[in-house]
């Protein structure tokens, strides 16, 4: 089986464009980010954990667009919806993935409303996270030449800016983590083009070919992307059903993934059995649940190993991207299935077995 940083190629029109897969079963093509990048994404923990979870029940294709991250030759990302839609056909076809469903988000997912147009027979569902049709809808002209301005002239302050922007209710050392992340990912002069890019997306003279079932899934205090946008998008989708999501944070990996990853998976036909009553996101996929004899998850052993350094459940929250009451969860679990009296010999427990 592939993993996700089994980085491939594929030519489409004058790029070279970088995909990836994980996990089995049928294909789901994820993305459509502002900026994206194969590599540093699966290094960011919480974008790590949603993939893995996706991956539990169907096989996830990941691909850089046009322009960015590990995808070659075009020096900057196209301004129109044409070379982003033949390089996720070029990437479908490499996979080998007939039909598949598109899970976007944000920019993106004019793109996969596009695609889903052009070229329905490939396309099983659509999901639709922190939606817009046209890119110029997202904020005033002046605001979108200011921001473009900034990313290009001070990338340092202007990731800042935007992680303020897409996630207001995580916390001060989780807005610097995502700070850190965006300028990993893409230069300034980049990070610039790729945003005045997306601004230019426009498929409301798409949407309205779509066929294919979709759910719109937007967080009512998102920020970023207005819910109108989101609630605009719908309308414009034959047959397309909003679901309004509690919380403000832009990204669906961010905030209360896990109820968002239900209602997608779910959507997406996997059933209420499969997905179970325990974490998706802290469960990670099939390929990372091993560990020989232990009884205990990937990230109950990682919880605990943090435990042993001293860390209060708030500190590990912090550091991995967790709610406290994930983190509290996650050391009760493995309490119990050590039979251990406290968090102290849980802890110790898991530094005496802990993999080389």
């Amino acid at each position: 089986m592939s993993t996700a940083t089994d980085i491939r190629y594929v030519w489409s029109g004058s790029d070279d464009v970088a995909w990836s897969q994980l996990g089995d079963g049928d294909p789901v093509l994820v993305g459509g980010w502002w900026m994206s990048h194969l590599q540093r994404d699966w290094d960011y923990p919480p974008f790590r954990g949603f993939v893995e979870a996706i991956a539990r029940f169907r096989r996830v294709i990941r691909m850089d667009p046009p322009g960015s991250g590990l995808s070659r030759s075009r020096p900057d990302t196209p301004a129109t919806l044409d070379p982003h839609v033949e390089a996720m056909l070029a990437v479908l076809d490499a996979a080998d993935a007939g039909r598949a469903t598109l899970f976007a988000g944000s920019s993106g997912c004019a793109v996969a409303i596009a695609f889903a147009a052009r070229h329905p027979d490939r396309v099983r569902r659509l999901v639709l996270s922190g939606a817009y049709l046209h890119g110029a809808s997202v904020a005033a002209p002046a605001d979108r030449a200011a921001l473009v301005e900034l990313v290009r002239s001070s990338w340092g302050v202007s990731s800042r800016v935007m992680s303020d922007i897409f996630y207001p209710d995580a916390t001060a050392e989780q807005r610097r983590a995502y700070a850190r992340h965006q300028r990993s990912t893409a230069t300034p002069e980049a990070a610039a083009a790729g945003l005045q890019a997306v601004y230019s997306f426009d498929a409301r003279a798409e949407a309205g070919a779509v066929r294919a079932p979709t759910l719109v899934l937007h967080r009512r205090g998102d920020r970023a992307i207005r819910l109108a946008l989101g609630a605009e998008t719908a309308a414009a989708i034959a047959g397309a059903h909003l679901e309004v999501l509690d919380g403000s944070d832009h990204h669906p990996w961010h905030g209360d993934s896990e109820t968002l990853l239900r209602r997608a998976l779910a959507f997406d036909g996997v059933s209420a059995a499969s997905l179970g009553a325990g974490g998706l996101t802290s469960a990670g996929s099939a390929a990372h649940q091993g560990n020989g004899d232990s009884p205990l998850s990937d990230r109950e052993l990682e919880v605990l190993l943090l435990v042993s350094r001293g860390l209060t459940d708030a500190q590990i929250a912090a550091e991995l991207f967790l709610s406290v009451h994930t983190v509290h969860r996650h050391v009760a679990n493995a309490r119990t299935k050590l039979g251990v009296p406290s968090r102290a010999a849980a802890a110790a427990w898991a530094v005496s077995h802990r993999r080389s």
